[in-house]
Parts: C-alpha cells; sequence; structure tokens
C-alpha cells in the first residue's frame, strides 16, 4: 500500500512539475525570486525533451508500484487523468522536439514581458525621483 502511495506521490510530483517548468515564469511576475528555481527547472524540462531523455520520476514511479505488486497505470484517479497527460502513447521524437521548444519559447516570452516591465517600472521612477530633486 505505501508504495503505491508514493507512486502517486511520484506521478503528481511529476505533473506539478511538468506544470511548472511551462508555466512558473508567471509566477516571477508577482515573485521574481521563483527565477532562480524557474531557470534550471525549465533548462531540465527543455533539455529531457530536445534529447529524448526519460525523466528519471518515470523509472521511479514504475518501480514503485512493482514494489507495490501492482502493475503501473491500472487504475485510480491519478492512472486515469494524469498519466495520459505525461505519459500519452502518441509521443514521437518529433513531438518531443516540438514539446521542448514550446517550452523555451512560452519561457523566453514570459521573461522578456517580465523583464521589460520592470526596466520600464524602474526607469519611471528614477525619472520621477529626479524630477523631485531626489537622487537614488
Amino acid at each position: 500500500m505505501i508504495f503505491r502511495l508514493l507512486a502517486d506521490a511520484a506521478v503528481a510530483f511529476h505533473a506539478a512539475f511538468v506544470i511548472f517548468v511551462v508555466a512558473g515564469g508567471l509566477l516571477i511576475v508577482r515573485w521574481p525570486r521563483v527565477a532562480w528555481l524557474h531557470l534550471p527547472a525549465a533548462a531540465w524540462g527543455a533539455w529531457v525533451e530536445l534529447a529524448g531523455w526519460t525523466c528519471p520520476l518515470t523509472p521511479l514511479e514504475s518501480w514503485l508500484r512493482e514494489r507495490g505488486g501492482g502493475a503501473a497505470y491500472t487504475s485510480g484517479f491519478i492512472e486515469h487523468y494524469v498519466l495520459p497527460i505525461l505519459y500519452p502513447g502518441s509521443l514521437t521524437r518529433p513531438a518531443q522536439c516540438v514539446l521542448g521548444g514550446l517550452v523555451i519559447l512560452v519561457n523566453v516570452v514570459v521573461y522578456a514581458v517580465v523583464f521589460r516591465r520592470r526596466v520600464r517600472s524602474s526607469g519611471s521612477e528614477v525619472a520621477l525621483t529626479s524630477r523631485q530633486g531626489v537622487h537614488p
């Protein structure tokens, strides 16, 4: 039972990691320090897809399921809804390259927008303080 729960936790963590890789850049709008976690995660996610590697969480989850005496992806909420997203049967090498490219593209756009806004806002703060006779 414990191995099955650990396998489900590995799949849930894997899904959360994938979401963080793709959309985590949006968090830097509110919490800029998240970039220190997100950039390496996004780089890893893109590299795994572009290189055609298997994420280490995948064999870990399979090993945990085997230890629990169960077959991988037999039933349950996580297996039924999350696993087809993480492990689609039609995932091909070209599709992996497209996914890796999309991870890079989405995150470059998000970081560029956030960086541009920060530069603009810091520029307006400098202009405002210099008009008031206060030097930063």
